[in-house]
Parts: structure tokens; C-alpha cells; sequence
């Protein structure tokens, strides 16, 4: 399995539509968020995935949030417990590192997922916040 990375413009309609099909699948209806996903952000995102059989099954989006600083968000796996999601995440860094070339990374991640950040490097930056009704915290990871 081989890791993808395309800007927007790069991606073909298949993988448009798999990408946002599976962030619908998690963060709305899994998560019962309802909350608008298509925030026009994706335009300037490069967006980092791995496919099985032409279906994403792991996800996450990185864009600019200013100067030196690039933003992940929309993390998922779809197979929880295969080390899938610590492979995104390594593999996800090394292609933001090599494509957006930032000093550092930042994320709102959801207060269950703090270890799993951690891991990779990213210490909590901020108080506990609630997005959508669900506990977050802000991270962040220096290059």
C-alpha cells in the first residue's frame, strides 16, 4: 500500500468523491456531527490518503494557516487497531515536510486522540475547547 499525496487540482474525480465520502462517513455520521465539511479550504489543501481496492481508507488534509505554520485536520482510518493511523500520520508528516516545507505543524485534536499526536511529536498547546460538542485541544509540532 503506497501512500498518495496531490493538491487539489491533482486529484481525479474518483478520488474527490472517495475522500469526501469517507470524511461524511466519520465526522458526520459516525461522529453525528452536522456541521458544513466543504469549507473551500480543500481548494489549497494537499491531501494525503491511502486507497484499497479504489477506496479511501485513510485520510488527512494539511494547508497553510500562516507564515511558517501548516494546519492538519480531517484525520481518519477506517481500520482502527492495524497501525494504520500512525503509519498516515509518519508518512503524512514526511509529505508536508517535502511539499509545504514548514517550520511547524498544528492541529485541533479531539481529547481522545492526544497520545496518538504525541507520539509523532506534538505537545498540547492550549486549555481543552469544545468544536462541534466534542472535547479538542491544540497541538503542535516542531520541524
Amino acid at each position: 500500500m503506497e501512500i498518495k499525496s496531490k493538491y487539489f487540482k491533482e486529484l481525479t474525480t474518483t478520488e474527490l468523491y472517495e475522500l469526501l465520502k469517507v470524511r461524511a462517513e466519520i465526522f458526520v455520521v459516525e461522529q453525528n456531527c452536522v456541521y458544513q465539511d466543504l469549507d473551500d479550504k480543500d481548494y489549497e489543501s494537499l491531501h494525503i490518503f491511502y486507497e484499497e481496492s479504489e477506496k479511501v481508507i485513510a485520510y488527512l488534509r494539511a494547508f497553510k494557516k500562516d507564515g511558517d505554520t501548516v494546519q492538519v485536520g480531517r484525520v481518519l482510518t477506517l481500520k482502527h487497531g492495524t497501525g494504520l493511523g500512525g503509519k498516515l500520520l509518519t508518512e503524512g508528516i514526511e509529505q508536508i515536510r517535502i511539499k509545504m516545507k514548514p517550520k511547524y505543524i498544528y492541529i485541533e485534536a479531539q481529547c481522545y486522540a492526544v497520545g496518538y499526536y504525541e507520539r509523532e511529536g506534538f505537545k498540547v498547546c492550549s486549555d481543552e475547547f469544545l468544536e462541534d460538542g466534542i472535547p479538542h485541544v491544540q497541538m503542535i509540532l516542531t520541524l
